[in-house]
């Protein structure tokens, strides 16, 4: 078997795994705003946290893994393409994005959001944005 289209099968489906918990987590906390009854509230945390635990860091883990090992295949010299450069950026800020999503976890799972549903709504856009642009870098790698 091909290692590298292995690995790139893997990167695929780890990056759409993690699309799905950055697009979805979000959703949950304007849910989780929106009805903030105690029975709600105790539903909603385990929700968010499981999908943070269970798909979301290992999908972002893999990820990353995958897609070094696919750069050090093709060689490390290719971070210096204009649309690797630009698609590695973007990777990065989606990271950050992650962290902070798991910054709102942890408010939610100690009673300390103070953040609307208008909130999480807006920002539920970013990912999307985002995977936009890295499709069409991806895609077209322009020079």
């Amino acid at each position: 078997m091909n290692l590298y289209l292995t690995l790139k099968a893997i990167h695929v489906i780890a990056v759409i795994s993690w699309m799905v918990g950055l697009l979805y987590l979000p959703r949950l906390f304007v849910y989780h705003v929106e009805n903030n009854s105690a029975e709600a509230s105790k539903i909603f945390k385990v929700m968010e946290k499981r999908l943070m635990k269970i798909i979301m860091n290992p999908a972002m883990i893999v990820t990353w893994l995958t897609g070094l090992f696919i750069l050090w295949i093709l060689g490390f010299n290719n971070i210096f393409s204009l649309w690797m450069s630009i698609k590695f950026l973007f990777v990065i800020v989606l990271s950050g994005y992650h962290g902070f999503l798991s910054k709102c976890l942890k408010d939610f799972e100690l009673d300390r959001n103070k953040r609307s549903s208008k909130f999480f709504r807006i920002i539920n856009e970013i990912p999307t944005i985002i995977l936009i642009i890295i499709v069409f870098l991806v895609i077209f790698k322009p020079a």
